[in-house]
């Protein structure tokens, strides 16, 4: 009692000294790590263009609350890539002056269907009238905001398709490049050549280094070009029911098959209470006893477990199957009934017009010619009813018109009134004509579906509080292990497995096959977090995550196990063809053949525009390239080619006859150029100067 009376009597004393500390943790805190350490108040910048935080966290906010079931860091890449262009595309804009008038404005917003379309800014004669837009804005201030803005998305679009006239007004093709096109097209070569295959030198004869692969990336460094990445290794421990926990639900859901006695503590006395195989209210009796809630319709055999469908669906009335395992349960299952033609099968043909929910775009028809047209297709169905698919495809206004009519299996009321009786009422191969808001169907019965009716109990095999104690021991353990041993020895120890290392970019939300662990790639870019560092992650219903930062990169270049089966490929042919070279040494084609040990081979009439060797080689552009080079007998030098090296000598070379207009040829050039325009955009970024800060806001 007396330790008791100092501590209340020193209560207000630690109650103090803990508010202290707290105060000293969050004050740090927001010093190292939240807003008085940030060291930008912007999100980023572009070529010198910031971009504030406050703008862009409330346009991130408007595209989460759009209802497009977005993560707010999907929401934040996604505005990010917006911001990014536009600020490189204003910056051309400016570059070229260019300017846009009211006019040109209204053109853009006019595309609007809440402008364009809306009543109240169009005419007598349905067209858009602009008294009747600027009159609307001028006596309502407070939709002038709004305006304001859409203007501002408008003058950008109105400037972007001036932009993309520019440019795509100054891709043309010129009357030589036609030339050149014909001519490499039409001009032929033959020639003998002697080949040293890379495939003739093992793979593993060939060792390519980590250093040889970065050298290549940094002589090619725009191809690997890349964002500065984490590498994190991790382990999964799964949360998971053990075999007996398993044992244990199963004995459960099968003690519920026969009644059992309860005490009751009103009456003092002992209850028998009925088990499944008995129990009256069947409907109850699951719902008090299952994780998963009673239904009551009927299932058709393709619908029940695949497993268990067979056995399932035989049930007589009354009879019980299981325990058997559906998915993540153990469900037992009495069979209740069966009943014919629950599902249905149908293909229907609809004849729309002008005031039903489907009217035909191209074929204006009034109700009677609608029913008149369906009709007489009615008829041709009748007289011959293998013609119903064809007929369907080319005279049905519904979507199905594809499939030859065919809307596959439904259930009863899944379908309009008036179609729904008519299929469920009719039986299989019936043809009719009925009619619904839609248009006129003409219906095809094709198939019926039984069912049966099952009263399921089903509970979820998930672990044990035993088993996710134990889990999260081990999980607990590998993690405090890890953090000063090996990372992979230390798994191996405990029995468990090291995943392959997962490499993220600092806005990533996926995480190898986990899946969105936005977490996990936060934490392996906190400022905080140091090479060697192991944390550990708890799942919602998967279990615990060990990951370890296990190397960065920062080189501006994708990592060495990202390029390697691009690049290692590239420079074992370059080893192997100085191999090749070597031994393909004499005075003429036949003498380089036979040291190559190889034969000499022909190719006929071959192209440039087509550098196609024969015999499933493959295109060999430089090879073809350097046999209209030579002259008549002339032998090359060795040719490191795609497949392998190539000596060739020139038998002949057939050129095409001139011709005076190369149109043909121009016109297909400019189809193949046609999309260049597109790669504005990307050059635009790939030459900027852009910082990102968005890890600084947790983004």
């Amino acid at each position: 009692m007396a330790v008791l009376a100092k501590i209340r009597q020193r209560s207000a004393l630690l109650i103090g000294v803990i508010a202290l500390a707290l105060f000293a943790f969050i004050i740090q805190d927001l010093f190292t790590r939240g807003s008085f350490g940030q060291s930008s108040k912007d999100v980023g910048s572009i070529d010198g263009k910031d971009i504030s935080f406050e703008d862009f966290r409330v346009k991130v906010s408007n595209v989460e609350k759009s209802g497009q079931g977005i993560t707010s860091t999907e929401a934040a890449n996604r505005v990010w890539d917006q911001e990014v262009s536009i600020a490189l595309l204003s910056s051309q804009f400016d570059k070229l002056g260019l300017r846009v008038g009211e006019k040109h404005l209204l053109e853009v917003l006019k595309t609007d269907p809440n402008i364009g379309k809306n009543p109240m800014f169009l005419n007598a004669a349905g067209a858009f009238d602009v008294a009747k837009f600027k009159e609307y804005f001028k006596t309502n201030p407070e939709a002038a905001q709004y305006i304001s803005a859409k203007e501002k998305d408008a003058e950008l679009n109105a400037k972007f398709q001036i932009y993309n006239t520019l440019v795509k007004s100054g891709l043309y093709t010129t009357a030589s490049e036609g030339k050149l096109k014909y001519e490499m097209e039409a001009n032929k070569v033959n020639f003998a050549y002697a080949a040293g295959l890379y495939s003739s030198i093992k793979d593993s004869d060939v060792k390519i280094s980590d250093d040889e692969i970065v050298d290549y990336m940094k002589k090619n460094e725009k191809k690997f070009k890349a964002d500065e990445t984490r590498e994190i290794q991790y382990v999964l421990v799964e949360d998971k029911a053990s075999k007996e926990d398993e044992a244990e639900i199963k004995a459960k859901i099968t003690a519920l098959l026969n009644g059992r006695v309860e005490y009751n503590a009103k009456t003092g006395k002992n209850d028998t209470l009925p088990g499944f195989r008995n129990a009256t209210n069947i409907a109850e009796f699951v719902n008090a006893n299952s994780d998963v809630p009673y239904d009551s319709t009927y299932v058709a055999k393709n619908n029940l477990p695949a497993v268990d469908a067979d056995k399932l669906f035989s049930l007589p009335a009354g009879a019980i199957y299981g325990p058997y395992v559906y998915g993540r349960y153990y469900a037992i299952s009495k069979s209740l009934g069966f009943k014919s033609g629950v599902n249905a099968k149908a293909s229907h043909i609809l004849i729309g017009y002008e005031g039903s929910q489907t009217p035909n775009a191209k074929e204006k028809r009034t109700k009677e010619e609608a029913k008149a047209k369906a009709e007489g297709i009615l008829a041709q169905v009748q007289a011959n009813p293998d013609s119903f698919m064809m007929l369907a495809f080319t005279s049905s206004d519904d979507s199905s018109a594809q499939q030859g009519g065919d809307l596959g299996y439904f259930g009863p009321n899944q379908m309009v009134k008036p179609f729904n009786d008519f299929v469920f009422n009719n039986g299989i191969g019936k043809v009719g004509l009925v009619e619904t808001q839609f248009g006129f169907h003409i219906i095809k019965i094709t198939d019926k579906q039984d069912g049966i009716r099952l009263a399921t109990i089903a509970q979820k095999i998930e672990p044990s509080e035993a088993t996710s104690d134990k889990v999260f021991t081990l999980a607990t353990k590998f993690e405090m292990d890890a953090a000063d041993k090996d990372f992979n020895a230390t798994a191996k120890a405990l029995g468990l497995k090291a995943a392959a290392p997962v490499t993220a970019k600092a806005m990533d939300e996926a995480f190898g096959p986990l899946g969105n662990q936005r977490n996990i790639v936060r934490w392996a870019f906190d400022k905080e977090t140091k090479i060697g560092d192991v944390k550990r992650f708890e799942l919602a219903n998967i279990g615990h995550v060990i990951a370890q930062y296990k190397s960065e990169n920062k080189s501006g270049l994708v990592s060495v196990t990202v390029a390697r089966p691009y690049v290692e490929p590239i420079l074992k042919n370059k080893k192997k063809a100085e191999m090749l070279k070597a031994k393909m040494t004499g005075s003429n084609l036949e003498a380089i053949a036979k040291s190559a040990g190889v034969a000499v081979q022909q190719a006929t009439d071959v192209t440039l525009d087509n550098p196609v060797l024969p015999g499933g080689v493959g295109q060999e552009p430089k090879v073809v390239g350097t046999a209209f080079a030579l002259g008549a007998n002339k032998v090359s030098a060795p040719i490191e080619g795609n497949t392998g090296v190539y000596v060739v000598k020139n038998i002949s070379t057939v050129k095409a006859p001139a011709i005076a207009n190369h149109a043909e040829y121009v016109a297909k050039i400019k189809t193949q150029t046609a999309s260049d325009a597109s790669r504005i955009l990307p050059a635009l970024k790939n030459n900027a100067k852009i910082e990102d800060n968005r890890l600084q806001f947790n983004y």
